[in-house]
């Protein structure tokens, strides 16, 4: 397997995302051919590590993904690159109960691929203290080794020596030392980052950020940290059956949260695959026979949808005769109204009886197994389905529909219905990340 690095913290917010980003696009503008990964159920991440690289960047998961499938995403997002960056999720460790290397933890996915960890620490309000919390992450899981350490959000010249001295007397090499900085920060709103697409001056941004990264840690000698992957045995990224021959899939700044492994395995399965923008007022294509609504915004973009009544047409005459399924905001557009946060209700497509609101936040977050409770586009009755929700809209109204299926949560909660189906249309918050065999 193509050598590989785990760019990982203790916790959030430690500059996980700066150290990657700089470092993706700072190797590849050294003429680098570089593989990323993100672990965790991340939409938003990937899509900047893609146009940091250039390159593919995929979703690793050990909660939601079989080992095998996992393995096989690490093999073909390093296939023909010089080495493979995956930014971890959360702190290193944090996961959910489960079977030893299925938490969904970092630590999990660096165990599990043999990739070496470099331990990004926030060692703002500390110094000598910085390598106390280095030494519980190198000791802490035996299954991973700590291969070097980036210390973050310095105050001074003094405050990198304290530090950073501490911890290379416990063996471990210090590779950068970056300075507080507002400089190289990142928009963000309410599910994270602003996504990619929307960010206009991206390029400055990624090459600034490169410099700052460039300039403050030692490029050659994190390069070096990479090690030979485990040779694991692995099964192609087939994570879910396609939904159809011919995939219309809805594609814009309302609709992107599609993950990158879903849509390739879709295609390794002989799928073809055609997009269009519903924000652009278009309808699916009509020689697909399956429509796919992934997640996004709609709910910042309610007004305009409301008004596409090409897109809106479209997809109730594609309903009459083809399956049609939305995931999260999909789900929502599908529906019969769609609040904003203003409190404005939108009429959306009426192809499910449900109706959503952003107008009161709760956040919805966490990993779900789905059983079908019917047969859909996404499988037959029974078929079980891993992934998450991440969402901060609401069911007002559930309607009369069938729920689309039962689920439960990672910590062992009693089965609940979820989703809507009716006819050939289907929805739900849910997230697929992949089939359980």
């Amino acid at each position: 397997m193509t050598p590989g690095l785990m760019i990982a913290a203790p916790r959030s917010g430690s500059g996980k995302t700066t150290l990657t980003l700089g470092l993706l696009r700072a190797l590849t503008r050294n003429g680098l051919k570089v593989g990323s990964a993100k672990c965790g159920p991340d939409y938003i991440d990937g899509a900047f590590h893609r146009v940091a690289t250039g390159q593919m960047s995929v979703n690793l998961d050990s909660w939601a993904m079989p080992p095998a499938l996992m393995a096989g995403l690490a093999a073909e997002v390093g296939a023909g690159c010089d080495l493979v960056i995956s930014e971890a999720l959360m702190g290193l460790f944090d996961g959910v109960p489960g079977p030893a290397g299925r938490t969904g933890s970092s630590a999990d996915v660096a165990a599990a691929l043999g990739w070496p960890v470099l331990l990004v620490l926030d060692a703002s309000g500390q110094s000598q203290s910085a390598a106390a919390v280095a030494k519980g992450c190198a000791t802490y899981d035996p299954r991973i080794r700590i291969a070097g350490v980036v210390l973050n959000r310095l105050g001074s010249p003094r405050h990198a020596r304290l530090a950073g001295e501490a911890i290379a007397a416990l063996g471990i090499p210090v590779v950068g030392t970056m300075p507080r900085s507002d400089a190289v920060a990142l928009p963000e709103r309410h599910l994270g980052l602003v996504q990619a697409g929307e960010t206009g001056d991206l390029e400055q941004r990624l090459n600034a950020i490169a410099d700052f990264v460039t300039a403050n840690t030692d490029i050659d000698a994190i390069r070096g940290l990479a090690a030979q992957g485990a040779a694991l045995p692995s099964e192609p990224g087939r994570a879910l059956p396609p939904p159809g021959q011919r995939i219309a899939v809805a594609q814009d700044e309302a609709f992107s949260f599609l993950y990158p492994h879903v849509l390739q395995g879709w295609r390794a399965q002989g799928a073809e695959v055609t997009f269009f923008s519903p924000l652009a007022d278009a309808a699916p294509d009509d020689s697909a026979d399956a429509c796919w609504l992934p997640g996004g915004y709609p709910e910042l973009h309610a007004g305009q949808l409301a008004a596409a009544s090409r897109f809106l047409g479209g997809l109730r005459r594609f309903a009459g005769t083809r399956p049609i399924h939305g995931e999260c905001g999909g789900y929502m557009v599908l529906g019969k109204v769609l609040t904003d946060a203003e409190g404005t209700a939108h009429p959306m497509a009426g192809l499910l009886d449900v109706s959503t609101s952003f107008a009161k936040r709760k956040l919805h977050l966490g990993y779900r197994e789905a059983s079908l409770a019917g047969g859909t586009c996404l499988g037959p009755v029974g078929s079980r389905l891993r992934g998450h929700e991440f969402h901060y809209a609401s069911v007002t109204d559930p309607g009369r529909d069938e729920p689309l299926a039962s689920v439960v949560d990672a910590y062992g909660s009693d089965p609940v219905p979820t989703g809507s189906r009716r006819g050939s249309v289907s929805g739900s918050f849910f997230h697929v990340i992949a089939a359980v065999p």
